[in-house]
């Protein structure tokens, strides 16, 4: 059995805490990664971390996110899958990696969230619907609703996720604390 990782996250900020009153919880933004330290890790979310406006698909950036947001907060799921799951998933990550300018945030479509209403353009998503799209297509995770329609809460909210870590990013960046390794064989379920 296989792994990849789904980090929910907490960073400070106007844009985030508009996030999080609507959402009420404090994980607002989800990657997927495919190791537990999140080496390689991607999202819908910031290009710049410091810059909320401009958006799309990125591959994350521990160091430049930890300088833009020093008391950002992860809680770090791991999910099985097959090997087989895990490379298709990795191979669409470098896929759409390569046309990152053309994936862009879905800015009109957080109305059509809030209002329960499906929403798709082509090529535009959320952080958390870019993800449940993904791991939908490959079969690693189903939501009961549209893709479009999913948030970060219902990440947070699935029973087949085991934590791994949650801490601050600092700690990641630095070093995995002691006793990750521990966490990674006996962690508790995500909830």
């Amino acid at each position: 059995m296989a792994h990849i990782y789904i980090a929910l996250v907490d960073t400070p900020g106007f844009f985030a805490a508009l996030i999080r009153r609507f959402l009420k919880q404090r994980y607002i933004h989800v990657v997927l990664g495919f190791d537990a330290e999140l080496k390689e890790a991607y999202s819908v979310g910031r290009r710049n971390p410091a810059i909320p406006v401009f958006a799309g698909f990125e591959k994350e950036r521990k160091d430049r996110i930890l300088d833009a947001f020093p008391t950002a907060f992860y809680r770090i799921c791991e999910v099985e899958c097959t090997d087989v799951q895990k490379r298709a998933i990795w191979e669409r990550m470098q896929e759409d990696y390569r046309k990152r300018f053309c994936i862009h945030y879905a800015v009109l479509g957080l109305p059509f969230i809030m209002a329960g209403i499906p929403f798709f353009i082509r090529n535009q998503y959320t952080c958390s619907s870019y993800i449940a799209s993904v791991l939908e297509e490959n079969g690693v995770m189903h939501f009961r609703k549209h893709f479009s329609m999913v948030t970060p809460k219902d990440f947070y909210a699935d029973q087949n996720m085991r934590v791994v870590f949650e801490g601050e990013l600092s700690q990641i960046v630095s070093g995995m604390p002691d006793g990750f390794s521990e966490r990674i064989h006996g962690g508790s379920m995500c909830v």
